[in-house]
């Protein structure tokens, strides 16, 4: 009876614990269109790679000035077992609430409790040993975040939809194949209703482009491709199909967005091959360049 009790006793303890961890997860921020739109209105929240849609990435915040900086203290550390064998954090980390929802290299992704650093769940993508540009390359810019979904871009070339409250994919689409060269690895803008994203890997045989994706069902709104198909606008700037074919592109970093006009801007990447131009004579659009694009 006495052992008994003792189990009842341990039983009542973890439950209580499960319980009380439970508790301290996020409830999962519910971030609408209107919220990215406000930007840094609200300047604890930091809702998008560049802070808002201009891109300036500047916060609002006063506090920390020329003055104080230098009385800055380390609060808290977080280790990342993935970082021994990448090139880092390149991601910016979006603040929701208290939250903290980051992505490493290698396509690892963590919510932090932004007081103490305590990971609330961490992500892990099961990579194929093959990729390509993905292997030289293995970084990843950050989320995006519209509703209770986070959305990543991976190194062989996918985009996920992830419940911001537990890590768990909602969704995989496929942006195309990472054996050819494709690779994603920018943090995707969402503009109203569409999930945008660009693709990496130009710097071998592969035809860049910019995608919007439904954020509900990930499937293919648009495609824009950044260098053009035969008799398109640009591709007298290439000397043949073939070339155009192959011709780089990557739109690997996150654009920015203009409510007003309604437009997106988006810069394109090198042509390939990127170091002997020799196949490619003439202006090679649309890599190298700006691009404003219509949204919808």
């Amino acid at each position: 009876m006495h052992v008994m009790c003792r189990l009842a006793a341990l039983g009542g303890l973890v439950a209580a614990a499960v319980a009380s961890l439970t508790a301290q997860q996020p409830s999962g921020p519910v971030i609408t269109g209107q919220d990215l739109l406000a930007g840094l209105a609200n300047p604890t929240r930091w809702l998008t790679y560049s802070g808002d849609y201009s891109g300036r990435r500047h916060s609002p915040l006063t506090q920390i000035t020329p003055e104080n900086v230098r009385r800055l203290t380390a609060q808290w550390t977080f280790q990342a077992e993935t970082m021994a064998l990448s090139r880092g954090f390149e991601a910016t980390p979006l603040a929701v609430d208290g939250v903290l929802y980051v992505t490493g290299s290698n396509n690892y992704a963590w919510a932090l409790d932004g007081r103490t650093g305590r990971p609330f769940w961490k992500y892990r993508r099961e990579l194929p040993n093959n990729l390509t540009y993905g292997a030289s390359a293995p970084v990843n810019r950050g989320f995006g975040i519209l509703g209770d979904r986070l959305f990543m871009v991976t190194l062989d070339a996918h985009l996920l939809a992830m419940d911001s409250r537990t890590g768990q994919v909602v969704w995989d689409t496929v942006l195309d194949d990472y054996r050819v060269g494709y690779s994603a690895t920018l943090a995707p803008l969402i503009v109203r209703d569409k999930v945008i994203v660009g693709i990496s890997g130009g710097e071998y045989a592969t035809r860049g482009f910019i995608d919007a994706y439904d954020p509900q069902t990930g499937k293919r709104v648009w495609r824009f491709y950044t260098v053009p198909g035969a008799g398109a606008p640009g591709s007298e700037t290439w000397p043949n199909i073939d070339a155009m074919k192959r011709g780089g592109g990557g739109a690997w970093m996150t654009g920015s967005y203009d409510p007003e006009l309604n437009l997106i801007y988006w810069g394109t990447g090198n042509p390939n091959p990127d170091y002997d131009g020799s196949g490619r004579k003439g202006d090679n659009l649309y890599t190298c360049s700006l691009l404003a694009l219509d949204p919808h």
